[in-house]
Order: C-alpha cells, then sequence, then structure tokens
C-alpha cells in the first residue's frame, strides 16, 4: 500500500511535535541544573549530587542532536515545494548519508554511552566528586562511540561498491543504500532517507553489548539502594533500555524490506523513532531532572533541621538558665503561722492541705522541669500556700 501525503504529513507532524517537547524538556532541564548548582553552593554533603552536572547537560545536547536530525530526515521538508525540496537530488542523497553517520554513526551511540555513564556514577562513593569526572567521561564516551563511527563511515562511504558487478559476492542494494527516488504526482523527484541493513547490524551489534552491561550494572545499583522510589527508577530506566533501544534496532531491520514510499516503512521508521524518544525522555527525566529535584529537597529539609536544631538549643539554654537560679529567700514567702517555705527543688510548686492543729498533711506537687520527678524528696523544704481546713470553708 502507497502512503498517501496525508499519513505521511501526519506522521511528520507528530514527529516534530515530539521532538520539540524533547527539546522542551531538555531546556528546563537545563536551566534547573544550572539553577541547582548555583543553589548549592556551601552545601559541600550535595555536592555528590552535582557532580555529573556537565553529562547530564551533554545527554540533553546529544539528545537534541539526534532529534534534529529526525526531522531532517522527514519526507515531509521534501514534498512539493518545501524546505528541502529545492535541493538537487545529489543534495539530499549527500543529507541522507550525513543523517546515518550524524545519527546513527554518533549521536544514538553517544545517548546510550551517556545514560550508562550516568547510571554507573551513582555507584561511586567519591569518582563523581571529583571535577576532573566529567572530562574523563566525555572522553570516554567519544572514544567508546569512534569505533562505530568509523565502521558507519565504511558502510557508507566504502560499502555501495560492493553492490557492483566486479565483486564476486554482490550485496543487495539493502545492505548499504542508504537512500532511494521516487517521482512525485507532479512528476519531481523526491529523495527518502533509508536505514542500510549493515549500518543497523552494527548499531545492534553495539546496543546489545551495552544493554547487557547496562543489566549488569542495574543489578548492581539495586542491591545497594534501600529507598524504594529509587529502585522503582532504576526498574524504570533498565527496562526501557533493555527493551526499547533493541526494539528500535529490528523496526529498523525490518524497514529495509519496503520500498520507502509504502505505507510499513514509513510506520516502521516512525515507531523506531517512537521508540528511542521515550527511552531518551525517561532517561532525562530518571538521571536529570529527578536527582535536581531531590537534592532541592534535601537542601531544603536541612535547612529546617538546623533551624529546628537552633530553636532547641535556644529552648535548652533558657531552661539551663531558670534551672540555675538561686532558691528563693524564706524571708519573702514565711509569714508567721504558715509552714510553707521556700523550696529548694528547683522547678517544683508544691501545694497541700492541713488539718487544724497539724502540721503534715495531703500534699500535691507540680513539677514545671523534672518530669521525671514526682514527688518532693522527704526532708525538704517546700515552697506552697495553705488552704483552710473544710470546716473553716465558707459556703
Amino acid at each position: 500500500m502507497h502512503i498517501t501525503r496525508f499519513v505521511a504529513d501526519a506522521l511528520g507532524v507528530v514527529t516534530i511535535c515530539l521532538v520539540f517537547v524533547l527539546v522542551l524538556l531538555g531546556l528546563l532541564c537545563v536551566l534547573y541544573s544550572f539553577y541547582f548548582h548555583n543553589r548549592i553552593k556551601g552545601f559541600t554533603e550535595l555536592g555528590y549530587f552535582s557532580g555529573p552536572w556537565i553529562i547530564r547537560i551533554s545527554l540533553i545536547f546529544l539528545a537534541t542532536w539526534w532529534g534534529i536530525g529526525e526531522i531532517l530526515r522527514l519526507n515531509l521538508l521534501r514534498r512539493d515545494g518545501r524546505l528541502l525540496n529545492d535541493l538537487t537530488v545529489k543534495c539530499q542523497e549527500t543529507l541522507c548519508k550525513i543523517y546515518i553517520v550524524s545519527n546513527v554513526g554518533f549521536a544514538e551511540p553517544c545517548v546510550f554511552l551517556t545514560l550508562v555513564f550516568l547510571l554507573r556514577a551513582s555507584l561511586q562513593r567519591s569518582g563523581a566528586l571529583s571535577p576532573k569526572w566529567n572530562g574523563r567521561t566525555a572522553g570516554y564516551v567519544l572514544l567508546y562511540c569512534v569505533p562505530v563511527f568509523v565502521l558507519q563511515l565504511i558502510v557508507i562511504l566504502i560499502g555501495p561498491e560492493f553492490n557492483e558487478e566486479i565483486y564476486l559476492h554482490r550485496l543487495p542494494p539493502y545492505f548499504t543504500r542508504t537512500s532511494a527516488t521516487s517521482k512525485t504526482r507532479h512528476n519531481d523527484d523526491v529523495t527518502f532517507c533509508t536505514y542500510p541493513l549493515l549500518s543497523t547490524l552494527i548499531l545492534g551489534i553495539f546496543n546489545t553489548i551495552l544493554s547487557a552491561y547496562l543489566f549488569l550494572l542495574g543489578r548492581q545499583i539495586l542491591h545497594v539502594v534501600i529507598n524504594k522510589g529509587l529502585q522503582k527508577r532504576v526498574y524504570t530506566l533498565i527496562c526501557s533500555a533493555v527493551c526499547l533501544i533493541p526494539l528500535r534496532v529490528l523496526f529498523l531491520g525490518l524497514s529495509v524490506r519496503f520500498k520507502p514510499e509504502l505505507l510499513l516503512f514509513e510506520t516502521l521508521a516512525f515507531l523506531a523513532f517512537l521508540s528511542l524518544w521515550c527511552c531518551v525522555v525517561l532517561g532525562i527525566c530518571l538521571l536529570v531532572y529527578f536527582p535536581v529535584a531531590d537534592s532541592l529537597a534535601l537542601r531544603n529539609l536541612q535547612k529546617d533541621i538546623e533551624a529546628r536544631r537552633r530553636v532547641s538549643d535556644e529552648l535548652n539554654d533558657t531552661v539551663s538558665l531558670i534551672a540555675n537560679q538561686s532558691p528563693v529567700d524564706e524571708s519573702l514567702v514565711s509569714s508567721p503561722g504558715r509552714n510553707s517555705v521556700a523550696s529548694t527543688k528547683r522547678g517544683s510548686i508544691s501545694f497541700r492541705t492541713m488539718e487544724k492543729g497539724e502540721i503534715s498533711g495531703a500534699f500535691v506537687e507540680l513539677s514545671l522541669f523534672s518530669p521525671s520527678q514526682h514527688s518532693t524528696p522527704p526532708g525538704s523544704p517546700r515552697l506552697g500556700w495553705p488552704m483552710l481546713p473544710p470546716a473553716q470553708t465558707q459556703p
């Protein structure tokens, strides 16, 4: 079934909208990271969470690069006098080759590598605190991406020669073909970008190795994470990377069996894009946004704890000051005919009732500052006021 213009434009518009959402999310996370990096100055305890901030921004930059490349691949821009329709067929074919090398050979492997290194940083106790960690990690990402990039260049530049008759074992065109040209309804030549099968195989081998390593890395992280919320995040990230990225490779591999002007090809290409888009968005949320949000919440909690500690210290100082005051002078509280004197028991007020002619009676004590003491020690003077006997009370 040939793809209609409406379906092609609809898939193209959805792709552009999803890339716009990705770019907007990345921009917000970059601003949030800068805000967090500036707010935690002076809080050495939170330096661990701010350590990989450059690599987090690099992840967003690479994801944006990949998204823009996916827009340039769309047939929506090559139809009937649109943005890329004025280019010659040769230029459009060159643009498709650049797309394969840039996105499939560089941006996509770098995004996956950056996700792995950011997840691996959570296992390091002091490595991410080092200022040199970001530079070393960026170097490792580029170094591990070089083999895939070189192999993709070989497929694009040298691979088409294996389709010629001079070779004994000639490869089918879809192994190395990066584009296909067809006629539009206005008799114009339009170029469709395709995915060479050799490029997809190279990407699949690379993703399989990283997926296996990411799975083992996730198991190590789950053994040291005790927070259920963090465990859910790790599960989500591992499952999305291990499932969605191989699924993208599968869709790209199946696309070579269909002509680019068919609906199935465009559908498989869109599903491949959607698989990696979901994985990248989850990675940005789980490895950039949530760690920054949690760190800011931890900073606010630390401020509240310090404020409460200061209030508690002030209260303890006040209580200590009251407890250390001198005993009340007996002459100020004693009077003829009364048996109450100043109490040497600090922080305690006593009340008692006396029968006529008695010097002892029922006793009630209220302890203000010493909750563990429920009675006045025997023989100690008491501070109180006498109460009339029941017979002398007025009705």
